[in-house]
């Protein structure tokens, strides 16, 4: 059994992903904001779960943008085998509509919201010599759309940041690992956060085009049964992720639609690993065995 914390419990790949890891045998910290709030409803129905599945689901209220939130959360777990830095939401629109408080705002959540969690887990796993951490990023941390890009900006962020954990964290037996998925059939879409400036969205006809059609496209292969676009894929790349054994782990996993993104990172991994390895810290690509 491992004690897993997952942040962004309150939908999609979070929600999940909480009631397949506990059903299968471990002890599932599953967090979201506002518990007692607007997701009292979601956090019961969690509860009601592990009830009736005889399994274990604690639920936790973390807002990943608030330090005192993420502390006070994390100071209730006596011991941590696995974070899924899971939470995070997509803003969507011209690069130019938002505001710097709105950028400011995108970054804090997709980037600095998973650190705040990292930081506050990595005490007692530094102590106890082992950890696992997977960070959610994107496809979209990988490539680029137009309509996206704030969007990208915190995804590309997080990847360079998680693979510099990677190395830092490996001496301490600490695991660092990246998921991107493609698009799937959650609410992600339904939760776009567009800029505030309507005029100057107005004024990027062509950048409103190509995401409406390509919200369609995505809404078709969601449709399609025979797209890779169930929830659950996720859910299981964390759970192969969860039972690799240490030191077989890859930086990056890619799960669903990947939009030809794969064919990316085969063509990276080679190019990081030399670099790594001229660098003379090839031995800091994840613990060793």
């Amino acid at each position: 059994m491992k004690r897993i914390l997952i942040t962004g419990c309150s939908s999609g790949f979070g929600f999940e992903s909480a009631k397949h890891l506990a059903k299968n045998g471990h002890f599932v910290y599953a967090s979201m904001r506002n518990v007692n709030g607007k997701n009292s409803k979601v956090a019961s129905e969690l509860l009601d779960f592990a009830k009736s599945n005889n399994c274990n689901i604690e639920i936790l209220e973390i807002d990943v943008t608030s330090d005192s939130s993420v502390l006070s959360a994390v100071g209730k777990i006596p011991k941590l085998d696995v974070l899924i830095n899971n939470a995070g939401v997509g803003y969507g629109g011209p690069v130019e509509a938002f505001s710097s408080q709105e950028i400011l705002a995108q970054l804090d959540l997709n980037i600095v919201g998973p650190l705040r969690v990292v930081k506050a887990v990595l005490p007692m796993m530094r102590i106890r010599g082992s950890g696992l951490i997977i960070q959610v990023s994107s496809t979209a941390g990988r490539g680029v759309l137009p309509g996206f890009g704030i969007y990208h900006a915190s995804k590309w962020g997080l990847e360079g940041v998680s693979e510099a954990l990677r190395y830092e964290l490996a001496p301490f037996g600490i695991d660092v690992v990246i998921v991107e998925p493609g698009p799937f059939a959650t609410n992600f879409f339904e939760n776009i956060v567009g800029g505030s400036d309507i005029e100057i969205s107005q004024a990027y006809k062509h950048v409103g085009e190509f995401m409406e059609g390509f919200g369609n496209q995505v809404q078709q292969m969601i449709a399609d049964d025979d797209a890779p676009t169930d929830p659950m894929i996720v859910v299981k790349t964390y759970e192969d992720l969860i039972n690799m054994p240490v030191g077989s782990r890859p930086l990056r996993t890619i799960a669903g639609l990947d939009f030809g993104f794969q064919a990316l990172n085969d063509a990276v991994e080679p190019i990081r690993l030399s670099g790594l390895k001229s660098m003379g810290i090839a031995g800091l690509d994840g613990p060793s065995a």
